[in-house]
C-alpha cells in the first residue's frame, strides 16, 4: 500500500470496526477538518522568481490546539500531507498530549537552494500561513527543516504579531525558548519502547539492526548502545556497514559527521545483502515508509520490530510479521518522542519556566512508556494488534473529546 493517505485511513477504518467507532465520528476523521493549498513566491539569489506550493493540514483540534511539523521535500504531496496530520492526531492521543494533529509542508529541494534563499522560503510559508498562535496551530519541524528553520518562523510569526511567543513553533533552539533533549526526544523514546519490549521478550542485550541511521535512527542506537544492546548493523543513504560483534557507535557518528556517510567506517564490513533482512533479534527501521512489505515480511529475521518511520511496515506485511509471532511496535507509539517534547516545550514556554535534560529525559520515558502499557493493554482488550490496540485508546480519546463538545 504506496499510498500513506490510504494506509493511514486503513488504519483508522480497522481501529474504528473493532471499537464500534460511530459511523458519523469516522466520517469527520476520515478527512482533515481544514486544508490549506498556498503558493510562496521566493526571489532567487540571480533575481528570478520562483513560485513554490505548500500545504497545511488541520486533522481535528477537538483534543486542543493543532501540532506539528513543516516538511521541506521536492516530491510532497497533499495525501501526504493528510495522512501526517492524522497521524499526528493519534500521536498526540496516544501519549495523552491535549492537542490534535496539524502537519503542514513544501514542495521544494532545500539542497537546491542558497541560505539565503532558503531563509525567504521558510519565512514566506509563515507569512501566507498567518498562523493564530500557541493557543490554534503550532508549526514545529520535519524533513527538510530544524532548529534554523523554526527560529526563522518564530521571528517571522513575533514580527507579525508584534510580540513575543516562544510557544508558538515548536523544535527551536533553546536560546529561543525551546526545550532541551528536543534534538534527541524521538530517537530517545524509540530505544525506551524496543528496551521495554525486548525485555518482555527476553531479549535484553541482544542484537540489533537499525535502517536509516540519521537522527532518528543514530540516537536511538547509541542509546540502545548504551542500554547494553549490540548494534550489529547499520545503514543510511549511501550503504549499509556491519560488525557481528557489534558496532562501535560513538566511533561511527564521528565518521559520519566527519564524512557524511556511513560506508567506510573502519573495522566494519559493508553489509551483505538488504540490512532488513540481516541476522538480528530486533530490527529498527527508521528511514522511509513501506519498505517492510508482503515482498520481504517472510525474509525477516528480527523477532521484534520497532517502527521508528512512519508506516515502514506495510499492512500487507503486518499481518504476515502477526502471523510469524513477530512482535511490532507501531509509529505511533515507538516515534512518538517527538511529539512528547513538542508538548514539554510548549508549556515550558507557556510557564517561562525550562527543564534540565535529565528532567526532560526521565519525563519523556516516564510518558511514553505509560503510552505504550495501554496501547498493550486495550491490545489485549479489544484482542487485535498491538498497533489496532494505540488506535483505538487513541480514537476513544478523541471520541470523548468530540463528545464532550457536542460534535458527535
Amino acid at each position: 500500500m504506496k499510498n500513506v493517505w490510504e494506509e493511514a485511513r486503513h488504519n483508522l477504518r480497522l481501529a474504528a470496526e473493532a471499537m464500534n467507532l460511530e459511523p458519523e465520528i469516522l466520517n469527520r476523521l476520515s478527512t482533515p477538518m481544514r486544508f490549506l493549498e498556498f503558493t510562496i513566491p521566493v526571489r532567487l539569489d540571480d533575481g528570478r522568481k520562483e513560485i513554490f506550493t505548500a500545504y497545511r493540514s488541520w486533522h481535528q483540534d477537538a483534543t486542543g490546539p493543532a501540532k506539528d511539523g513543516t516538511r521541506v521535500k521536492p516530491d510532497l504531496t497533499p495525501e501526504e500531507i493528510k495522512a501526517l496530520s492524522l497521524f499526528m492526531s493519534i500521536k498526540h492521543a496516544v501519549a495523552g498530549i491535549p492537542a490534535g494533529g496539524g502537519k503542514g509542508g513544501i514542495k521544494a529541494d532545500p539542497s537546491k537552494l542558497s541560505e539565503g534563499e532558503y531563509e525567504r522560503l521558510i519565512r514566506g510559508f509563515m507569512r501566507r500561513l498567518a498562523p493564530k498562535g500557541a493557543w490554534v496551530d503550532v508549526p514545529g519541524a520535519d524533513l527538510g527543516t530544524g532548529p534554523r528553520a523554526m527560529a526563522w518562523m518564530l521571528d517571522e510569526y513575533e514580527q507579525m504579531a508584534g510580540f513575543h511567543s516562544p510557544a508558538a513553533v515548536s523544535d527551536k533552539p533553546f536560546e529561543l525558548g525551546g526545550s532541551r533533549g528536543g534534538f534527541e526526544a524521538t530517537g530517545w523514546g524509540v530505544a525506551f519502547c524496543a528496551d521495554r519490549a525486548a525485555r518482555e521478550l527476553g531479549l535484553k542485550g541482544s542484537r540489533v539492526a537499525v535502517q536509516g541511521f540519521g537522527q532518528v535512527g543514530s540516537v536511538a542506537a547509541a542509546s540502545l548502545k548504551e542500554m547494553g544492546y549490540k548494534i550489529v548493523a547499520v545503514s543510511d543513504f549511501h550503504g549499509a556497514v556491519a560488525d557481528p560483534a557489534g558496532l562501535d557507535i560513538p566511533a561511527l557518528l564521528r565518521h559520519v559527521a566527519e564524512t557524511g556517510r556511513a560506508p567506510g567506517f573502519p573495522g566494519a564490513s559493508a553489509a551483505r545483502g538488504d540490512i532488513l533482512e540481516c541476522d538480528c533479534e530486533i530490527l529498527i527501521p527508521a528511514a522511509v515508509q513501506d519498505v517492510v512489505t508482503a515482498a520481504n515480511a517472510d525474509r525477516l529475521k528480527a523477532r521484534l520490530v520497532v517502527e521508528a518511520a512512519n508506516a515502514p511496515v506495510s499492512p500487507e506485511a503486518d499481518e504476515l510479521l502477526r502471523k510469524r509471532g513477530v512482535c511490532l511496535v507501531p509509529d505511533v507509539v515507538a516515534n512518538c518522542g517527538g511529539a512528547i517534547v513538542c508538548d514539554f516545550e510548549r508549556a515550558q514556554g507557556l510557564a517561562n519556566d525550562y527543564w534540565p535534560l535529565e528532567t526532560v529525559r526521565a519525563k519523556l520515558r516516564e510518558r511514553i512508556l505509560a503510552a505504550y502499557e495501554e496501547s498493550k493493554a486495550k491490545s489485549r482488550e479489544t484482542g487485535v494488534s498491538l498497533r489496532l490496540g494505540a488506535w483505538v485508546n487513541a480514537l476513544a480519546r478523541i471520541r470523548a473529546a468530540m463528545a464532550w463538545r457536542g460534535w458527535n
